[in-house]
């Protein structure tokens, strides 16, 4: 590690580059499982997402201001939650899928079906449309659902042809009335089960829902006498076949706002929770593990792994004791010259051919110090060696003995051997 003070940057800068990737990190992966990524609601459609004329924002958005709890679902987990589930499907809808969640429904909680009726066109914001906005739609026509009457859920149900509206047409429906649903065609329904809440001027039924229980409240507001139900802890269901009494079309007209909210507040059957369902219209997205995560009772873990992250950075900010000062790559002095030196020989793989001359300069030592003579051959020098080394220590290995090993030796542990003990008798001798 570098000394103090050395570094380009300061510990606060590093510091707060480290916290702001974290951060940035974090919000990426709350975001992917939140499925900030997926498809965008707001695209023209009939559902609560929809802002333009076939779609439901308005109502949503009117409920929520009422203290209701509106949640605009994604999940098919939610479809079993407690409260008002509000589905919306398309024409062209899975009447299995629809007819499984309303039969499941009928134990868990109050359910409102809006069938639908207009075919529209999303409208493009741009120069030529400056006063077009995201999510606008252009209506063209309309048509039955394909689904409305092979579904089982409902009983005999008939969605009859959408017809012309006359001049004296009208609604009727919990004390209100009011002018025509906007546009020049209406949509109604018939069935052995259906009792009408919102008709129009014809008595055709607009908005009603399925007597097969006792369901008082509903029964007062459609004039009749409530029925008995086979099974007591059947929730209600309501069906509205004129999608423009509820749709932000239909929201032009406070008449009809009016009505919309208390047909909410009617089919909720005193529930706070008002679920809007996105997933039967093809919004739904999957769990996976970063909504996981982010979610209870994973969310505890996630947060302590969080803060162990945190403490582990602090750690490591936070150091004890001075810096440690690095050592120089190459030391000053003759000790660090040999130590270069040796590196050098043994990244070179010549570490062998130094055997000879170690053992050269350790027979010249050992001659100068036992006084020997300068020029004499080195089989002589090495006898008066050993002559010498027996004279003092009779036990340990001659000179030439030992030289001979290590001129002989190629592998460095032999190599290291033989110098040590060549060594160790250097020093005896020289005592």
């Amino acid at each position: 590690m570098s000394a103090h003070g050395t570094s380009g940057f300061s510990p606060r800068t590093v510091l707060g580059l480290v916290l702001f990737g974290a951060l940035v990190f974090v919000a990426l992966l709350w975001m992917i499982g939140a499925g900030m990524g997926g498809r965008e609601p707001n695209d023209g459609g009939a559902h609560v997402g929809g802002k333009g004329l076939n779609g439901y924002a308005a109502i949503a958005d009117l409920l929520a201001k009422q203290g209701y709890m509106v949640n605009r679902s994604r999940s098919e987990a939610v479809l079993d939650d407690p409260g008002l589930l509000v589905i919306t499907p398309l024409a062209a809808a899975d009447v299995e899928k629809i007819d499984r969640v309303i039969a499941a429904r009928r134990s868990i909680g109050p359910t409102l079906v809006i069938l639908p009726k207009w075919q529209a066109a999303q409208l493009s914001p741009g120069p030529a449309n400056p006063k077009v906005q995201k999510g606008w739609v252009q209506l063209l026509n309309s048509a039955t659902p394909d689904w409305a009457e092979s579904s089982t859920t409902f009983g005999p149900l008939t969605v009859d042809p959408l017809v012309m509206k006359s001049s004296t047409a009208s609604w009727t429906g919990l004390g209100r009335d009011g002018l025509p649903a906007p546009g020049n065609i209406t949509q109604f329904i018939d069935g052995e089960y259906i009792q009408s809440i919102v008709s129009d001027g014809e008595a055709r039924t607009l908005a009603g829902y399925v007597d097969d229980g006792d369901y008082p409240d509903l029964a007062d507001a459609a004039g009749v006498r409530s029925g008995d139900g086979d099974d007591e802890n059947r929730w209600p269901l309501m069906v509205v076949a004129e999608p423009d009494l509820l749709n932000n079309y239909g929201f032009a007209d406070s008449d009809r706002a009016m009505l919309a909210l208390e047909l909410i507040e009617l089919a909720a059957d005193g529930e706070e929770v008002i679920n809007f369902d996105l997933t039967i219209p093809g919004y739904g997205r999957s769990a996976n593990l970063l909504t996981l995560a982010f979610t209870p009772p994973f969310l505890a873990a996630t947060l302590c792994l969080l803060l162990a992250a945190l403490a582990a950075g602090g750690r490591a900010f936070n150091r004890f004791g001075p810096p440690r000062v690095g050592v120089r790559i190459i030391a000053f002095g003759k000790r660090a010259l040999v130590s270069n030196a040796a590196g050098l020989i043994r990244r070179t793989g010549r570490l062998h051919l130094i055997a000879a001359p170690y053992a050269d300069a350790a027979r010249e030592r050992l001659a100068r110090a036992l006084a020997l003579p300068y020029h004499a051959d080195t089989a002589q020098t090495e006898a008066a060696i050993d002559r010498a080394l027996a004279a003092r220590s009779p036990a340990m290995r001659p000179f030439s003995a030992l030289s001979a090993e290590l001129r002989a030796a190629h592998r460095p542990h032999e190599m290291l051997r033989a110098a040590q003990d060549l060594n160790a008798l250097e020093r005896m001798l020289k005592r």
